[in-house]
């Protein structure tokens, strides 16, 4: 379950532009950006050590970016750099080379506001187009397309693309590796590196995220050469998307082992409990994995300034209940954390098995407080 924000009808727009040598690009694409009305919160131009003054002409033609430089290298790091960096609502991905519409940009927040999670720009559905793309690529895309959906349950038309845009709240989600890590000795951290788009639709897929493909039209780059090697960036796709599809049966692997653990600690008549040594060795977050019916032991596991549900007691709070069954009001029941007790029944103050003493108490965790996270496929939800 994603701990959603309270997304606002009307969000701030945060653009994230990686960029490395893209000067001549910039002149044009920064102004572009800057001139799409409803205006944009913030324009981030996350720079690869460029020697072409891409940063100085940044700073000229649009004095109020922000511009910041990536902890390694690779595409996938830049963009985690530049998400890491956002302030506003609504992230849009974008390209600097030109190929990508600025005028598009209403397009992707609309669909977001419609309900949308991730916004999928698609150059194959109705209204989209390129003036770039070969024959020789557009199929290889097309196969790309039928392993993806086929693995996923997608029916994504553009696998390959890479305007985007999504809630900022998805971003955890995401899991992008972690943009203070040291780069490694030889070659780079999965994530980092052209395969970022192939990766995120992955990972937006599997975790059910309801996805909404955007018509777009891909132009032609403005200045200089474009990187693509048709084969070797094919190649590359196959294999992230035989990595991501292993990750995600990994973590449906552990959520099984979770509720198989919940159910073997569930006292005779009670509620399945969830402890906190049952979380995934990997850090997945338990609101990820949890199904209806599951209660658990602490609001935030492992975060000791939260407070406890042991015995039935919670920060600033006190119940008689027996282990697991009281929850921490906390980030999961959408109270501060560690300030509210709370008991171990579903009523807002937790009067059956204990009191809930705390200040600005939230109601304790029930059932319908996790709801599954149904799979949505891009186009609706099934």
């Amino acid at each position: 379950m994603i701990r959603r924000m309270q997304r606002s009808g009307n969000p701030r727009v945060s653009v994230v532009v990686p960029t490395r040598n893209e000067a001549r690009n910039l002149e044009v694409v920064l102004p572009a950006i800057a001139a799409v009305r409803p205006a944009v919160h913030e324009v981030i131009v996350v720079d690869g050590n460029s020697v072409d003054g891409t940063i100085d002409v940044a700073r000229r033609v649009l004095p109020w970016v922000r511009v910041i430089t990536q902890t390694r290298k690779g595409k996938g790091n830049a963009m985690a750099c530049g998400f890491a960096a956002v302030t506003g609502d609504i992230v849009v991905m974008f390209d600097a080379d030109g190929s990508a519409d600025p005028a598009e940009i209403p397009a992707f927040v609309r669909a977001l506001i419609a309900g949308a999670d991730f916004a999928k720009g698609s150059r194959f559905v109705r209204g989209g187009g390129s003036d770039d793309i070969t024959l020789l690529r557009k199929s290889g895309n097309a196969g790309l397309n039928g392993v993806a959906n086929a693995l996923f349950g997608t029916s994504y038309t553009d696998l390959c693309y890479g305007y985007n845009a999504f809630w900022i709240d998805i971003l955890p989600t995401l899991d992008l590796p972690d943009i203070h890590l040291p780069a490694p000795a030889e070659g780079m951290l999965w994530g980092d590196g052209f395969e970022i788009e192939t990766v995120l639709n992955c990972r937006v897929a599997a975790s059910g995220l309801k996805i909404t493909e955007v018509p777009s039209m891909e132009r032609e780059r403005i200045f200089g050469q474009s990187n693509l090697r048709t084969f070797a960036d094919g190649t590359r796709v196959l294999r992230t998307l035989a990595a991501e599809r292993r990750r995600a049966q990994h973590h449906r692997s552990e959520r099984v082992k979770l509720e198989e653990s919940s159910r073997a600690l569930t006292p005779p008549g009670g509620f399945p409990v969830i402890t906190p040594d049952m979380l995934a060795a990997d850090g997945t977050d338990v609101a990820t994995v949890l199904r209806p019916g599951l209660r658990t032991a602490s609001a935030q596991f492992g975060a000791g300034a939260n407070g406890s549900a042991s015995n039935g007691s919670a920060a600033n709070g006190s119940g008689n209940g027996h282990l697991g069954t009281g929850s921490a009001a906390g980030a999961l029941a959408g109270g501060p954390a560690g300030s509210a007790g709370t008991a171990t029944d579903s009523s807002p103050n937790g009067t059956q098995h204990g009191t809930g003493h705390g200040t600005n108490g939230a109601a304790a965790i029930d059932q319908h407080d996790v709801p599954r996270i149904p799979v949505r496929r891009p186009g609706g939800e099934v």
